[in-house]
């Protein structure tokens, strides 16, 4: 069995983890993980045809030449690797972590960062057990800063997590009503998201706290955290702000030590609002001034159908499906409500991971949605479907039972929500709107 060193030297002369055979280039390491449904052990010849320098296995049966390097088990090598990596490393490290709005503001703080240093920040959503060391293991000597994004769906992995990224730094954008079912309810998630607090609190780091926020500021005050920056909407905070505009796009005003800047940004949702402030603060404590702050939160992009906007042949869609809680369903229909246009039309689909709370917290949803001030509401999914004879709107059990609707009834010159849970795939709808 090899050693974490020795892998580590084998690592620094090729410097680039591929666990998908799709996806190799030449003169990766290849970590045949396991999952599920597969064990990449089978696909480790073929991972050095296409081009791996080497294949990191766990099963001796696949070890075919020198090439194959054979571990005790794959997943804690990778993240043994990416601590000791991370050991080498004297920059800045933020750990993100939040109910919603994290891949958001992990987007829009590396925006900012970015006009100033060389900076880093987890790809997509790599937040997990895998994810978090590749995305450490993805920063290179020359990176000067970083943002390692984590997610949680149970109490303790952020705190594993945390062990893996090791911040210095860290915030959590909020907390709310998700993954219920394995957080164990409300109180379990502030416990599993607080575990960030904790660890910067062991480790003396610096935490940003938005001063707007009952939860943080008692999970913060629970945490006993000795160096917090604060942001919001009071003039005491070290950045405070106020949202000027968000029909549909954002504008912000801020203001730093009696310095006011104005900043728009390509975003959707007054609910965006305390994400953007949280990358100006960022951006302001590691001494990145207003200019490229304001010039780094107008060149960010959204995408991955997160508070997306898109203009059809027919409509206006915004796209918020790339997964859904009820606190940021919510969010997003209180923000429609907000939205000046002549035709409005929301389409929701299911929350999933909400355990026991899954009945009520439909209810909820489909109650708020009822009352909005819409011309048309269409529900897709089990536990919505469950609510048809409660609530005025359309029902549908399933996606495709909606897409036949939607071809033969296509909304016309209409403003529209598309929202649900990931596993809803309520993207294949766009093409109908």
């Amino acid at each position: 069995m090899s050693s974490i060193s020795s892998l580590y030297q084998i690592y620094l002369n090729h410097p680039t983890i591929c666990t998908d055979t799709r996806k190799i280039t030449e003169g990766c390491i290849f970590l045949a993980l396991k999952g599920d449904r597969f064990d990449a052990n089978t696909f480790a010849a073929q991972a050095l045809q296409e081009g791996a320098a080497y294949a990191i296995i766990d099963n001796p049966e696949y070890q075919i030449s020198d090439k194959c390097i054979l571990v005790e088990d794959v997943l804690s090598t990778l993240q043994e690797l990416a601590r000791h990596h991370r050991k080498q490393l004297s920059i800045p490290v933020v750990g993100l972590t939040g109910t919603n709005g994290k891949t958001t503001t992990k987007e829009l703080i590396n925006a900012v960062f970015s006009t100033k240093y060389r900076s880093y920040a987890t790809q997509g959503n790599l937040n997990n057990h895998i994810g978090v060391p590749l995305s450490i293991l993805s920063i290179t000597k020359e990176t000067e800063i970083a943002v390692i994004e984590m997610g949680a769906n149970h109490q303790q992995e952020i705190g594993f997590l945390c062990t893996i990224a090791q911040p210095t730094h860290g915030l959590i954008t909020n907390v709310g009503l998700a993954h219920l079912e394995g957080f164990g309810g409300f109180e379990g998630v502030k416990i599993g998201k607080g575990e960030l607090y904790a660890y910067l609190k062991q480790h003396n780091g610096t935490v940003f706290v938005n001063s707007d926020n009952p939860h943080l500021i008692e999970m913060s005050s629970t945490a006993k955290l000795n160096d917090i920056v604060w942001y919001g909407s009071n003039p005491s905070d070290y950045i405070y702000g106020e949202l000027l505009s968000s029909d549909p796009l954002l504008e912000v005003s801020w203001t730093l030590q009696s310095e006011t800047s104005v900043a728009s940004i390509n975003l959707t949702g007054g609910y965006n609002f305390e994400n953007v402030l949280a990358a100006i603060c960022l951006g302001s404590y590691f001494n990145t001034d207003p200019k490229s702050i304001n010039d780094g939160l107008a060149s960010y992009i959204p995408k991955n159908n997160r508070s997306q906007i898109i203009k059809t042949l027919s409509n206006t869609v915004i796209c918020d499906f790339y997964n859904a809680n009820p606190s940021s369903m919510s969010a997003a229909l209180k923000n429609l409500s907000t939205l000046s246009f002549g035709h409005k039309t929301v389409i929701i689909g299911d929350m999933f991971e909400l355990g026991n709370e899954s009945g009520k917290q439909h209810e909820i949803i489909a109650q708020e949605a009822a009352a909005l001030e819409i011309d048309q509401l269409i529900l897709i999914g089990d536990y919505f479907y469950a609510l048809r004879d409660k609530y005025q709107g359309r029902f549908f059990n399933t996606p495709d039972e909606a897409a036949h609707y939607l071809q033969d009834n296509p909304p016309q010159h209409s403003l529209i929500l598309l929202k649900g849970s990931r596993g809803m795939a309520l993207e294949k709808l766009l093409p109908l709107l």
